[in-house]
């Protein structure tokens, strides 16, 4: 994924995949609220466990999942497909979740894992989805990705599946000058009201034109 520079502007238009590009069609489910927000329950696991949520210890504390990638095909969209499993990007400005600011928690499309919160996402003006931190250190790994020889990057990928989710950037705002950088194709949002029984489930499909790294 890429910061809006010339080069990578460049970069992304040579590399253009064609496929279907379908808008976005978001559809509601309701599921129970006992998924109340995972920030919560961030901090309430750091407090008894007198962990430092802003450290950057990177273990993986999640038990992992080994995905059915024939499964997977069926039920994600090509363009989901090809992020997630294959460490594609969505071109920039074309994902679902790039302006959207609802108030609630953003999962891996592929196992349905909390990962980031709304309170930490921001426009960056890079054309994807940016967050300032994750929702716990131990739910993502970080890899050293050299696709690209003149620009060593950090891959974000959900600890849990394996899923590719981005890249971190060390650009972003206070307090933790990151910048997550994740595509919309690798995310869905679960929108948390306090005022009702249930949540809402926005499941998008992303069947836009894709980058290649």
């Amino acid at each position: 994924m890429f910061s809006l520079s010339r080069h990578a502007l460049r970069h992304t238009r040579n590399f253009a995949l064609s496929v279907s590009a379908n808008k976005c069609k978001p559809i509601a489910v309701a599921v129970p609220l006992n998924l109340r927000y995972f920030a919560a329950d961030s901090r309430h696991n750091n407090h008894k466990t007198g962990s430092n949520s802003n450290n950057n210890n990177m273990e993986n504390k999640v038990e992992k999942i080994t995905v059915n990638k024939e499964e997977l095909r069926k039920r994600l969209t090509p363009m989901q497909y090809q992020v997630t499993q294959e460490a594609g990007t969505e071109r920039p400005f074309t994902g679902c979740y790039n302006k959207h600011y609802e108030k609630g928690v953003y999962q891996c499309i592929v196992c349905h894992q909390d990962l980031f919160s709304s309170d930490t996402k921001y426009d960056s003006g890079c054309g994807w989805p940016a967050f300032n931190d994750v929702l716990d250190k131990g739910k993502v790994t970080l890899h050293r990705d050299a696709s690209i020889p003149e620009r060593i990057r950090t891959e974000v990928r959900c600890a849990r599946c394996n899923a590719h989710m981005g890249h971190v950037f060390e650009d972003g705002p206070k307090p933790t000058r990151k910048r997550y950088c994740i595509n919309s194709a690798s995310i869905e949002f679960v929108s948390v009201s306090e005022d009702t029984s249930a949540t809402t489930t926005t499941t998008a499909s992303h069947a836009t034109p894709i980058a290649q790294q």
